[in-house]
């Protein structure tokens, strides 16, 4: 009999102890009576009716992400894949409807964001949907919002990650950019070889005609000096006529020259194509020339 006793008194400790459960932070537990839904115990410790009470599941209240991958076509018959990451939780309020409703809530969300997309990008160009990532996000989660709700799960956030066109659309749109940044750089560099030509041809011109002021005034200073002495040899020798001494000035700057080039380091011999006698020939020639000169630069 005392064994009984102990036996009863054993197995009705063991259904006390058996009796208590703790639940875990961001969690709640079903509990069921007979296969029927009682309550959601919340995170800590808790007692369940023994034997009649049974801890049916557990679901946690944190932040969920699924990770999905949506393939369509945009409207300029484009096939892009759009990676699409969905963050949810369960309603605490709603342990219920999320515990019981939904078999399998991730194929069902994803049928969702499926039906959401399709309804969306194939209205797009590509570049729109570039364009809208944010903007398709948004519609997501607005609409399984509101249609998750009904089934106790909250829709935290929608992240559209990447637009991930064809890899063969993809290399075309490479070539594309790559050819209109190659056309502006060309644009630039036939700017910049335009300016340098303008510029040299300018610098040119601006050279050519200083060089040419820096000839005329040589040449004008040329003549005032050789009117100079001839003013001066006049006064001196009264009966000589200006082409006399303009001669006499010239055939003295002919010997000057020639002079000055026998003096230099590396001139040994120095020939002279003509005699002493054609002297006077080429004065008159020069006279000409300088005259001629004279009357252009009046001008």
């Amino acid at each position: 009999m005392s064994f009984l006793v102990s036996v009863a008194a054993f197995l009705l400790l063991m259904a006390v102890i058996g009796s208590f459960f703790t639940v875990q932070t961001a969690q709640v537990a079903v509990i069921t009576r007979f296969g029927r839904y009682l309550r959601a115990a919340q995170a800590g410790l808790n007692w369940k009716v023994p034997f009649i009470d049974k801890v049916d599941g557990r679901m946690s209240l944190r932040v969920n992400q699924m990770s999905l991958t949506m393939e369509t076509k945009t409207k300029d018959n484009v096939f892009v894949t759009i990676p699409i990451s969905v963050q949810t939780r369960v309603r605490p309020e709603k342990v219920y409807e999320a515990y019981y409703s939904l078999s399998d809530p991730q194929a069902q969300i994803q049928a969702y964001v499926e039906q959401v997309v399709l309804g969306h990008v194939p209205g797009m160009m590509l570049d729109e949907v570039f364009a809208s990532q944010s903007s398709i996000a948004a519609a997501v989660k607005h609409e399984l919002d509101v249609d998750m709700a009904a089934f106790g799960f909250e829709i935290v956030n929608v992240l559209v990650t990447d637009i991930i066109p064809d890899a063969k659309v993809k290399s075309a749109m490479n070539d594309i950019n790559a050819a209109q940044r190659e056309q502006v750089a060309a644009n630039a560099r036939g700017e910049a070889e335009k300016i340098l030509v303008v510029k040299k041809a300018e610098a040119e011109s601006e050279s050519k005609a200083l060089q040419g002021q820096g000839i005329a005034n040589q040449r004008k200073a040329i003549i005032d000096g050789l009117r100079g002495s001839i003013e001066e040899f006049q006064k001196s020798v009264g009966d000589a006529s200006a082409k006399e001494v303009m001669q006499l000035v010239l055939v003295t700057q002919y010997f000057d020259t020639l002079k000055s080039i026998g003096e230099q380091d590396k001139t040994n011999t120095l020939f002279v194509s003509h005699s002493p006698g054609v002297v006077q020939n080429f004065s008159e020639q020069i006279m000409q020339a300088i005259s001629a000169t004279q009357a252009q630069a009046q001008k």
